[in-house]
């Protein structure tokens, strides 16, 4: 078992290696588009794409004094996107509600295939 958690925990050192090694890249792929002024383009044997997407960001204290029944918070407990999209799709919140507890961040995704 001493051999299994040793191997775990090896392996979730290289998955955070990993991740850091793919966020510089992600950042200078998307760094050289952005230089260039594409959001497509062909690199070798590979085409890179990147997305312009917005996703909106939510502040708890804000949400919560513009929600019209403190009860409501209970069925959130914690701001979820996806749950407040449920609502707003019921009809028991409204966008114009939630607005000034809303603040919109513009991300860029990148997507790399090979040809």
């Amino acid at each position: 078992m001493e051999q299994k958690v040793q191997t775990y925990f090896d392996l979730k050192q290289q998955q955070k290696d990993i991740e850091q090694q793919l966020s510089v890249l992600r950042d200078e792929i998307v760094a050289y588009c952005a230089e260039q002024g594409v959001y497509e383009t062909q690199v070798g044997a590979y085409t890179v794409k990147t997305v312009l997407q917005n996703r909106k960001e939510y502040d708890d204290q804000k949400l919560y004094a513009s929600l019209p029944d403190p009860d409501i918070w209970r069925l959130l407990s914690k701001v979820d996107s996806h749950k407040l999209k449920s609502l707003i799709k019921l009809n028991i919140l409204s966008e114009e509600q939630i607005n000034p507890a809303c603040t919109v961040k513009q991300v860029t995704l990148l997507q790399v295939d090979k040809l």
